[in-house]
């Protein structure tokens, strides 16, 4: 059996179609639907039960398991950057994690979570996955950086992978609201208004939509997660992007084209409270990572936003 928690968000569950079609259909998840949309990424897939966080904690504590546990999968968060509750965060993001960290241990199993590119605060340390003296921006980020760093202090990392995902977008983050991709929230944005909108620069480094990111497909990173459960001998803490900076501006251009349509961009103000905690440039140091997983190759951001855009955001139900 493989636990998945986070199994019905974003990732998780695009990672539970990657099981499934690898054929590993013996899937716990751990993860609370809510009263929205989440309920449709698990449609069309297969998996044992659906359990909540605290219903986990409470199972991890007595250790009742009808099964084997093969791995854990550990996805669940809260990953909203905006999120101000300093103690929620550091429960749902720290402790939670702690607590799976030491039950998969205790079991002897692979254990995979996600940490965040968040955790590199302003970028000004770089962005390389042995550097440990970062700085988030935000709470979110600094609960993630707080579980690295537990990691590391008892030496989880050499037997424990954590992945740093950089921006992940694609199918099934619908539900996710003012969270969700920019390729997501605009492809509604230019089908009602004909145009997108991004934010100004607010540092002369950059132009306006010039920020720029290192965006990946969350089918790579899904490929990259299953090649890794299948790796027990690959370990520590890695990044997880491609390795290449685009900016806002590309982005929205690949969306208009796969759409079809000119490229409509226009700017408005950011936001002073977003402002004093953004990320104007992010690329992924990826030499950890190849060096570990020769070979892996990831798609380009116009072929990525191609396949989101025409095969999953133009049907009724977009999910991978």
């Amino acid at each position: 059996m493989i636990i998945l928690t986070g199994g019905a968000g974003f990732i998780g569950s695009c990672f539970l179609s990657t099981l499934n079609a690898a054929g590993r259909e013996d899937v716990l998840i751990v993860d609370s639907l809510g009263n929205g949309q989440k309920w449709k990424n698990l449609v069309g897939k297969t998996y044992i039960d659906i359990v909540s966080k605290d219903d986990f904690r409470d199972m991890m504590a007595l250790g009742d398991f009808d099964e084997s546990i093969d791995a854990i999968i550990h996805l669940g968060a809260c990953s909203s950057t905006t999120e101000t509750s300093a103690d929620y965060l550091y429960d749902n993001n720290y402790q939670y994690s702690v607590d799976v960290a030491e039950f998969a241990a205790a079991q002897g199993v692979r254990f995979i979570y996600a940490s965040s590119a968040a955790t590199y605060g302003d970028g000004s340390r770089g962005y390389s996955d042995v550097t440990t003296d970062l700085r988030p921006l935000n709470m979110y980020g600094y609960s993630k950086h707080l579980f690295d760093q537990w990691v590391r202090r008892n030496d989880m990392q050499v037997r424990c992978v954590g992945l740093k995902f950089f921006n992940v977008f694609g199918p099934n983050e619908y539900h996710k609201g003012s969270m969700a991709s920019l390729v997501s929230k605009s492809v509604e944005q230019i089908r009602q208004r004909g145009y997108v909108e991004l934010f100004k620069s607010t540092d002369g480094a950059y132009g306006d939509g010039g920020q720029m990111r290192d965006f990946i497909y969350v089918k790579d990173v899904c490929n990259v997660m299953l090649r890794l459960l299948q790796r027990p001998d690959v370990n520590g803490i890695l990044n997880l992007g491609t390795g290449v900076a685009r900016s806002w501006n590309d982005l929205m251009a690949a969306t208009f084209a796969a759409m079809g349509l000119p490229a409509d961009i226009r700017y408005i103000d950011m936001p002073p409270e977003l402002a004093k905690q953004y990320q104007n440039y992010t690329q992924a140091d990826m030499s950890t990572f190849h060096a570990n997983l020769p070979g892996v190759a990831f798609g380009s951001l116009e072929d990525s936003v191609a396949d989101y855009v025409n095969g999953y955001l133009t049907r009724e139900w977009p999910n991978l």
